[in-house]
């Protein structure tokens, strides 16, 4: 597992890029909310911690995470320079995990593909809540920090 031994909070605030005059968009899943706004609140610090303004932080919810795909593409009209879509799917007894974790991994792939805006997949495949409540702020640090580094990374880039 590559988390093991790893906390995925730490970063090296010197090595990231200045965030203040960029703009970001978040697309939140309403499903496993418990798990989702872990990643949220971990997302957002990191970006205020890099200097972004709350002015230039949009939040959506979205029912659930199929839903992502159309609330990112919806957001990426809206003059940000990064979108991160948050959402968690645990596994059931059902085969809907797998058509869900496909289709919004894809549906994210593709938005990137067609699109100038970054979208980061800040979207956790878990076997057990466990899993997940140990990547949205437990013993494995919190996810939405390494997605809103990522975002920042990502937004310097689509500028150059």
């Amino acid at each position: 597992m590559a988390t093991v031994d790893k906390n995925l909070s730490d970063y090296d605030k010197a090595t990231i890029p200045n965030a203040k005059d960029f703009r970001f968009g978040f697309v939140v899943s309403e499903w496993n909310d418990t798990i989702t706004e872990g990643l949220f609140r971990g997302a957002y610090d990191a970006l205020i911690d890099c200097g972004v303004s709350d002015l230039n932080i949009t939040r959506w919810n979205v029912p659930g995470s199929f839903e992502l795909i159309y609330g990112c593409k919806k957001m990426q009209e809206q003059n940000v320079d990064a979108v991160i879509a948050i959402g968690s799917v645990v596994q059931g007894e059902t085969k809907h995990f797998d058509f869900v974790c496909e289709a919004v991994s894809q549906g994210i792939k593709d938005l990137n593909v067609l699109h100038d805006t970054p979208v980061i997949f800040c979207v956790l495949t878990d076997n057990n809540l466990q899993q997940a409540t140990d990547r949205s702020g437990g013993k494995h640090g919190n996810k939405g920090i390494e997605a809103a580094i990522a975002a920042i990374k990502m937004a310097l880039l689509s500028k150059q």
